[in-house]
């Protein structure tokens, strides 16, 4: 029982780091932008929300704000992206309205793969 108390204090005393946060919030952003890159590059039309270490994307012109303009995302789209991904092996969540979220166990090999999945997926489309 000690071990696991001790196991997670030390995790806490980590997450008051605020490096990890950077390091979180750098490792979505390289996701991001390289995403949105491919998305230009494809001619895909991309809106990405995003806070530190989760984003959602949604197939739409214009910003996400609420409810309403989530809406307006061609959701089909997003089904045809979800195929390709999972064909790709990278399992993103079902649904157009959820988040994505990115862990400090994320490797750079990992980013890398999933810009790349993205990217043959928007050129399928």
């Amino acid at each position: 029982m000690r071990t696991v108390y001790s196991k997670k204090i030390h995790t806490l005393d980590l997450l008051k780091s605020k490096r990890i946060y950077q390091d979180l919030e750098g490792k979505t952003s390289y996701l991001i932008e390289a995403i949105t890159k491919c998305a230009i590059e494809r001619g895909i039309p991309l809106t990405i929300n995003q806070t530190t270490g989760m984003f959602t994307l949604f197939f739409t012109h214009g910003p996400v704000r609420n409810y309403q303009t989530a809406k307006m995302s061609d959701t089909k789209r997003f089904a045809q992206f979800f195929i390709q991904m999972m064909e790709k092996g990278i399992y993103l969540p079902p649904s157009q309205f959820e988040a994505w979220f990115v862990s400090l166990a994320h490797t750079q090999k990992d980013l890398d793969r999933t810009i790349e999945a993205c990217d043959n997926a928007f050129r399928k489309m």
